[in-house]
């Protein structure tokens, strides 16, 4: 019983292999998993998975990296995908001041019409936070984000961002970094953070748990940060399983 929060199954890292990839989470006990699309591409890649998983469900917006390239009826194509009963959040959306892909102003006017749009279609949305922490908190306070809430994934933020983040009816939700022995501040944060508001996920392919530190990866893997956290919070496993599959379900209005 384990829900990972964020994976990008369909990346090209996948190609050769994507079918074993997604029948070895639900091996490793992956009961759900939700599939972030955030451009074009990816998002008509997202939704054809869902049609091909009955267990993978879809969010879909736009890469702050990527939000140069967005236009009017990419937000609109957005907003009509979000009747589809697999599309259970926005996003990934934010800010990214690490890839210079993207100039600030546009990628903040792209977050705002996100968060709009996801208070017009009563959607939680998922956060992309990428060295802009203080400009996050002030978009989302300033566009009235937590009549959605939502998720702030994989989260690098300090304790004081994420009480910020709670307060607006946000989820904090942790990757394979709380597994590396040298990540003290995400450890720190995920130990003060409530179990009610806790959720974990892979990034897959991206930001692989130790002890596959530097190789792609998987669903399956989001095993290896439940233990992690659970490890952290002094509570067994199966606590931790359920509480986070119970977030999931929540925040996603996913079918339990």
């Amino acid at each position: 019983m384990l829900i990972d929060t964020h994976a990008h199954l369909n990346a090209e890292q996948f190609d050769e292999d994507r079918d074993e990839v997604i029948q070895r989470a639900r091996q490793a006990g992956v009961e759900k998993i939700i599939n972030v699309g955030f451009n074009r591409e990816t998002i008509e890649q997202t939704m054809q998975l869902t049609n091909d998983y009955d267990f993978i469900y879809a969010a879909v917006g736009w890469h702050p990296v990527d939000a140069i390239d967005m236009k009017h009826e990419d937000l609109l194509w957005i907003e009509q995908l979000c009747k589809h009963e697999k599309v259970v959040a926005i996003g990934e959306m934010g800010l990214d001041y690490h890839w210079d892909t993207s100039p600030k102003e546009v990628q903040e006017d792209v977050f705002r019409q996100q968060v709009r749009l996801a208070r017009k279609c009563n959607m939680p949305i998922i956060i992309h936070d990428r060295e802009a922490h203080m400009d996050i908190v002030r978009i989302l306070k300033e566009e009235k984000a937590h009549e959605v809430g939502g998720v702030m994934h994989c989260f690098s933020g300090s304790w004081e961002m994420a009480k910020e983040c709670l307060n607006m009816n946000f989820y904090i939700s942790f990757g394979g970094p709380v597994t590396f022995k040298n990540a003290k501040k995400p450890k720190e944060v995920l130990r003060q953070v409530p179990l009610e508001r806790l959720l974990v996920e892979t990034d897959s392919p991206y930001l692989t748990p130790h002890p596959f530190r530097g190789k792609r990866n998987e669903s399956a893997y989001v095993t290896y940060v439940a233990e992690a956290a659970a490890e952290i919070k002094q509570i067994k496993l199966q606590e931790m399983l359920k509480i986070t599959t119970n977030n999931a379900n929540t925040l996603f209005s996913l079918p339990k």
